[in-house]
């Protein structure tokens, strides 16, 4: 069973990670054009927004956060190195970024016909000075998922002699793909030096939107500490009964 479930988890990372890899890749794009970047948009929305796609991403979404909540419940001591320490903090940091992104585009899409765009979503991010985030939005995930990886195969020789190669994508690509959004970012205001509202639909939208942020923020949160208290309130029950069981012999 732990074979199936350390299988699942890395199965289910590898496409998560994948997923974030196109991200970073498109905003990378930037660096030359917004058109250039708006065709891999294009292309990632067909690719993650088809039914196979979406079944993929999303499973794999809700399987790797049940997992991680599972060994958050499990876990008997909480010593640990830095490396896990900064995995698991990356983790977990990740869908308090996420959502935010998810809501904005995704939810919109699927529930209100909005269609995203690079433009629209730096008008967007730009008006509600969230441009920030967004350059922050990818690297938690982009960090968990290469450490992970390197924890579970960087004792393979061939792995252990790539990386100083796996250090440079792992560092690189988040700067490639910040400088690319920033390009965007500029390239958009010498379009529009003044910007456009943003998009009707999203406005629309706006509180029903918000809604679903909160409350999936707050299911999130939920679950994570939750799963912590629960974890810890065994472990308590277990010394206990551990301590009488070696008082009563």
């Amino acid at each position: 069973m732990q074979s199936i479930l350390r299988h699942a988890q890395i199965g289910s990372g590898v496409v998560l990670l994948t997923y974030l890899f196109l991200h970073l890749v498109n905003h990378a794009l930037g660096i030359w054009s917004l058109d250039l970047a708006g065709h891999g948009l294009t292309l990632a929305i067909r690719l993650w927004h088809s039914t196979p796609g979406t079944i993929l991403l999303y499973g794999s979404a809700a399987l790797h956060f049940s997992l991680a909540l599972r060994t958050i419940y499990g876990r008997r001591r909480w010593v640990l190195p830095a490396t896990e320490w900064i995995r698991i903090w990356a983790g977990l940091s990740l869908p308090l970024l996420l959502i935010r992104h998810v809501v904005a585009t995704r939810l919109a899409a699927s529930l209100y016909g909005f269609e995203p765009d690079y433009e629209k979503i730096v008008v967007t991010l730009i008006s509600s000075g969230t441009q920030g985030l967004q350059l922050a939005l990818l690297a938690p995930g982009w960090v968990h998922g290469s450490l992970g990886l390197w924890i579970r195969f960087g004792h393979y020789d061939p792995v252990r002699r790539a990386k100083p190669a796996l250090i440079a994508v792992l560092a690189g690509l988040p700067l490639l793909s910040a400088a690319g959004f920033l390009h965007m970012t500029r390239t958009v205001e010498k379009m529009r030096p003044i910007l456009p509202a943003p998009d009707p639909k999203l406005l629309a939208h706006q509180v029903a939107l918000d809604a679903w942020r909160h409350d999936l923020l707050t299911l999130y949160v939920s679950l994570v500490v939750g799963a912590l208290v629960a974890g810890q309130l065994r472990n308590r029950v277990e010394r206990r009964g551990l301590r009488n069981t070696s008082l009563d012999a």
